[in-house]
């Protein structure tokens, strides 16, 4: 194949590949549809990629068969020389389809074998997901699996349902409507965590992040009236395992209940102080830690969350230990979550223990590196806060002792 030249308009000007259905926009450039259709809904773009002209993502896209053909015969041609004959694409979907679909789909009957033909189609093509949204389906998976999985404690077409909405959104209007429909979306989402599949880790994995998704569009009013047996359910998702990305998922929907004080409390009620330390222990990716030193942030400002944290043997030495080696966010919520513990639990045991970890010693040591200023001035308020203890004690080193009394004085 390398020793055939290829006809230019051929070509797709995305992919620059052989189109494989070609389709031309109202800027009057041909594309392949896949990559299009991927600029338009996926990537959310608005300009035609050649000419730059305005190309809103619902304008037409209007089938060239007659280039279309003309590839696949001369595909045909050159057949010797490997080059494989295109297959004649599937018409697209259009809403009227996706409409039909959603009204048979009520009927018990033909439930299972109408939701799998929903996930093939949003597996498909971005445009097919177009329709999906337009059409409502987000919605009525939602229903799906609040009122028959949920309620009847059924599972027969719950993974499907969960990997649609993985690909096919609700809007932030639907979902206001919705949550206004039936109380039950959260808790019937939450219940899959405790589902016995024999893809439990993907199903739960899709649920959080549907979850994720949902909680991001969530008004205030939604987000302050969590129950406590959510919050319960999204730590035990952590402590039983899920994918990385899953526990991303359920650490951002954590962070983001945090600004509600009672949220706080209902998280550390569920034990969330102590699971994100144990997570934290086995060396995640930065992300992850970021979100573990955002979400204890937040907890180590009530009281309970610093008794909580104290109390796990490794919780001011994980905290300490990542100074200055994951990034400057992690940096900053560390540095506060050890000032709310020296500021507001700083017993002598707490002090002695900070020292014995090396916390101590690496709060001087961050003074003498490069990071933001506010941070060195923080982390010199904390040594300078407890410095009477500190240097009577006798866990540190004689060069440690040293760098410490530069601060100390």
């Amino acid at each position: 194949m390398d020793d055939i030249e290829v006809p230019q308009y051929f070509v797709c000007p995305i992919s620059l590949q052989i189109m494989q259905d070609p389709v031309t926009a109202i800027t009057g450039i041909t594309y392949d549809r896949d990559s299009i259709e991927h600029w338009l809904f996926q990537s959310k773009n608005t300009t035609c990629p050649v000419t730059k002209q305005p190309l809103p993502r619902d304008s037409e896209l209007t089938p060239n068969h007659t280039l279309r053909r003309l590839i696949q015969a001369w595909c045909t041609e050159n057949a010797s020389h490997g080059i494989d004959r295109i297959p004649t694409p599937k018409p697209p979907l259009d809403k009227a389809q996706v409409l039909k679909l959603l009204k048979d789909f009520w009927n018990p009957k033909l439930q299972l074998k109408i939701i799998r033909k929903i996930e093939f189609l949003a597996t498909k093509s971005e445009g097919n997901r177009k329709y999906l949204v337009d059409a409502g389906v987000a919605k009525a998976m939602l229903l799906f699996i609040a009122n028959r999985c949920y309620k009847e404690g059924l599972v027969d077409g719950l993974e499907e349902a969960l990997s649609i909405l993985h690909f096919v959104r609700i809007s932030s209007e639907e979902l206001s409507l919705l949550f206004m429909e039936n109380d039950q979306i959260f808790d019937s989402l939450t219940w899959v965590f405790g589902c016995k599949l024999q893809n439990q880790i993907s199903v739960s994995t899709h649920a959080v992040l549907v979850l994720k998704s949902l909680i991001q569009k969530a008004n205030s009013s939604v987000l302050e009236t969590l129950n406590p047996d959510f919050f319960k359910k999204l730590v035990g998702v952590l402590k039983n395992g899920v994918t990385q990305q899953g526990a991303n998922a359920a650490l951002h929907i954590m962070l983001d209940a945090c600004p509600w004080g009672r949220n706080r409390i209902k998280m550390v009620d569920a034990g969330a102080v102590y699971e994100l330390i144990e997570l934290e222990f086995e060396a995640p990716e930065k992300k992850t830690t970021e979100l573990i030193f955002g979400i204890l942030f937040h907890l180590c400002s009530c009281a309970d969350g610093r008794a909580q944290f104290v109390s796990h043997k490794g919780g001011i030495f994980v905290v300490s230990n990542r100074l200055w080696k994951v990034s400057p966010s992690a940096d900053d919520r560390a540095i506060l979550i050890l000032s709310l513990i020296c500021k507001y639990s700083g017993t002598n045991m707490v002090l002695q223990e900070m020292l014995e970890v090396g916390a101590v010693y690496r709060l001087c040591t961050l003074l003498q590196v490069d990071c933001a200023p506010y941070l060195k001035d923080k982390a010199r308020q904390i040594l300078r806060s407890h410095s009477e203890e500190w240097k009577k004690c006798p866990c540190l080193s004689p060069s440690q002792m040293i760098k410490c009394n530069r601060v100390f004085k």
